[in-house]
């Protein structure tokens, strides 16, 4: 069975930086594709950012653009996102996915692994 795990949530003012990592174990990484989505309290879940298990393609929503880094490191079965600039509308839990196909990228339904979430919190 797959699991991922993700870490590296917490607190941090305005302006700040966190790294997200998603630790992948079982048959997870024959996917082809991992992405990142996050829920506000009373609010749907929403794409972040996407990347291919081969690192040749990345896609981010265009309210991270330019602030936030999708990358792999298939050797540590692990994903990251690379959070700069934080915001306090990027307060949330974030959850990291795997897929398999390389269309799709923003609909939570085309991934078939989610992790258990982490939560972001960005003070203003």
């Amino acid at each position: 069975q797959a699991q991922l795990v993700e870490s590296g949530g917490g607190l941090v003012q305005a302006g700040g930086s966190l790294r997200l990592s998603c630790a992948a174990s079982g048959r997870t990484f024959s996917s082809d594709a991992m992405g990142w989505f996050r829920q506000a309290p009373g609010k749907e879940r929403e794409f972040v950012a996407a990347i291919t298990c081969s690192g040749d393609d990345t896609v981010y929503a265009d309210s991270v653009k330019g602030r936030f880094t999708i990358s792999t490191e298939n050797a540590k079965n692990t994903a990251y996102l690379q959070m700069n600039s934080l915001k306090p509308e990027d307060t949330a839990v974030y959850y990291c996915a795997a897929k398999y196909g390389r269309i799709n990228y923003h609909r939570p339904t085309s991934y078939a692994y989610w992790g258990q979430g982490t939560q972001v919190t960005v003070s203003s």
